[in-house]
């Protein structure tokens, strides 16, 4: 039963009654209203309780006169039960309605508050109903999504007339079409003052001019993402400077910005204070952004995604300037154990991600593991280097017992170190093991023994065989999911026989089929499931990443130098929820 409709009707219940356009009576109100609302509604189908919906928010008798021959009412729920709240209740025949809107007593506020249910698509069916539901759809709605074309221009003193309310806004254009430019931006800042968040997609006409003067005129910005712009550090400085309440900058190919020595550094300006999540990816001078970074002093999330230079001298300046870091992701980046040690002074770092960076060794990753002892997720991509292997690992079990999330890629764990982390980490709920040569069935029936709080279990690309799936039966409690991909020794018999074993655990069986290495492969890659972690290292079209450090291996700089390239996976639990379990999972992004 479409539960919004039955919210709705049981919230009109209980104001006024829409078959006599009269309060209803007091002691249904008083006593009964929320228990003889549901009992009313009960007895109606998806469907009658559609119509009988709609009815209500204005449409005529005539209308529905015509679904009478085709629906046909069971019992008349609505009748019976007001009748046995008062018999003296007069009751009009469901039908019987005449040509009067009840949705004209409903208040602008409420109707806005019912749209504010439907998804986009019914919001613009409904606003076609009349022209105050027209009305009240544009004022009521707050988040916006245009294509940001050339002609868009024209048409933006119409647009923001009708949808005065914006608060939310994404101008996306296509990369094969012209973009907006500074005079449409212009135009939108001046009637959206309210705005607190902007996307920019592909909008590679707009220039520092014409960020500088929207920032200018919404002051009130929380939230900008551009992503293949043309403006460069001129127009990202405007907006630090203006827009006060800034928290959340997110970066990606940002064109304008000038390559080399004569690059304008970007400061922090008014935003210094307010910014609390900086995400830059796929910038090939991303370490103008090194003072902006530095001087915002409550950051809290810090993502750098595949942005050229050494990163090693930066974050060392960025630890001793912020120390109430939270969140960490580094992926495809030039760092070594020198900026984990940098890191490792943030003390109350909960997550971090090192994805791709072969420079980071097991001593990195032991001073993280004995500085930062609040670590709750901790996602590791080796990339096949085999530089961070069991001893990194048994310092992470040994000095972070808060840890709940674990996955590793390209890592080749054994059970000293399973077992270490079995042992001391007792949160330990989420595990990913993907492309590791060493974990097989001795591992896993070690995880199955061991890992008492374990909810999620993923493995793919693993040696492991029926017989460490047969020791899942008996292990692992509290376990709700497994998911196995291309794990060739794994026959869908014996997920079937788990399956009926563990009855209340859901198996994911992913069976492999003959296929061709390719780059994906040989990196130990799964890139089906990149989609299934909140943040991994997306499909990249490559960044050619520039090494300024001495003793550089060259099998790195060939790895950073790649054109093209394939995901290697993260898998993650973002949609493990879909089959009813629920894992206890500590607050956070998004």
């Amino acid at each position: 039963m479409n539960i919004f409709l039955i919210k709705t009707i049981i919230c009109i219940f209980g104001q006024r009654s829409p078959l006599s356009n009269s309060p209803v009576n007091c002691n249904f109100i008083r006593k009964r209203r929320t228990q003889k609302a549901a009992e009313i509604v009960i007895g109606y189908s998806d469907r009658d309780l559609s119509l009988l919906f709609y009815w209500w928010m204005g449409q005529s008798a005539s209308t529905l006169a015509g679904a009478q021959s085709r629906i046909k009412f069971r019992s008349s729920p609505v009748i019976s039960s007001m009748k046995e709240i008062d018999d003296s209740d007069d009751v009009i025949d469901v039908f019987d309605v005449g040509e009067f809107d009840y949705s004209s007593n409903i208040p602008d506020e409420c109707l806005a508050c019912i749209f504010h249910f439907l998804s986009s698509g019914d919001r613009k069916s409904s606003s076609l109903v009349c022209r105050r539901w027209l009305r009240v759809e544009g004022q009521s709605r707050h988040r916006l999504s245009l294509n940001a074309q050339s002609e868009l221009v024209a048409v933006v003193p119409v647009i923001f007339s009708r949808f005065d309310s914006v608060t939310k806004l994404a101008l996306k254009c296509d990369r094969r079409s012209a973009s907006i430019g500074d005079e449409a931006l212009v135009l939108i800042s001046l009637r959206c003052r309210n705005l607190t968040r902007l996307k920019l997609r592909s909008c590679r006409e707009l220039t520092d001019a014409g960020m500088e003067s929207f920032a200018k005129n919404c002051k009130g910005l929380k939230k900008l993402s551009c992503g293949s712009c043309a403006f460069g550090a001129k127009g990202m400085n405007a907006v630090l400077n203006n827009c006060s309440a800034l928290e959340e900058l997110s970066v990606k190919r940002l064109r304008g910005i000038t390559d080399g020595a004569a690059a304008e550094p970007i400061g922090p300006g008014v935003a210094g204070g307010s910014l609390r999540v900086i995400c830059l990816k796929e910038l090939y001078n991303g370490q103008c952004f090194g003072p902006l970074i530095i001087g915002s002093k409550s950051l809290r999330t810090l993502k750098l995604f595949r942005c050229s230079g050494d990163w090693d001298k930066i974050l060392e300046v960025i630890a001793e300037q912020i120390s109430e870091l939270v969140e960490i992701h580094l992926e495809r980046l030039q760092v070594s154990d020198t900026g984990l040690a940098a890191i490792s002074k943030c003390s109350i770092l909960e997550i971090l991600h090192l994805v791709k960076t072969p420079e980071c060794t097991n001593n990195g990753l032991k001073t993280v593991a004995e500085n930062c002892k609040l670590l709750r997720k901790l996602h590791i991509d080796g990339w096949k280097t085999n530089r961070i292997s069991d001893d990194g690992l048994i310092a992470v079990a040994k000095h972070c017992p808060n840890l709940q999330e674990l996955v590793l890629i390209g890592v080749n764990p054994t059970c000293a170190s399973l077992e270490k982390l079995a042992s001391n980490c007792l949160n330990l709920e989420r595990l990913a093991l993907c492309g590791s040569e060493t974990v097989g069935d001795p591992e896993l029936s070690c995880i199955a023994a061991k890992c008492i709080a374990l909810r999620k279990l993923c493995i793919k690309s693993c040696p492991v065989s029926d017989q460490g799936m047969e020791a899942l039966a008996s292990g692992c409690p509290n376990l709700v999911k497994v998911k196995v991909k291309k794990c060739r020794l794994v026959t869908s018999g014996s997920a079937d026989w788990l399956r009926t074993t563990r009855g209340s655990v859901a198996v994911n069986l992913d069976t492999p089929e003959p296929e061709n290495l390719d780059a994906s492969a040989s990196d130990g890659g799964v890139p089906e499931v990149a989609n299934e972690i909140r943040q991994v290292a997306g499909q990249v079209r490559g960044v050619s990443i520039a090494s300024s450090s001495t003793g550089r291996s060259n099998s790195f700089k060939a790895r950073l130098g790649l054109t093209t390239g394939r995901n290697l996976v993260a898998c993650t639990f973002r949609r493990w929820s879909s089959f009813g379990g629920s894992s206890s999972s500590s607050s956070r992004n998004n």
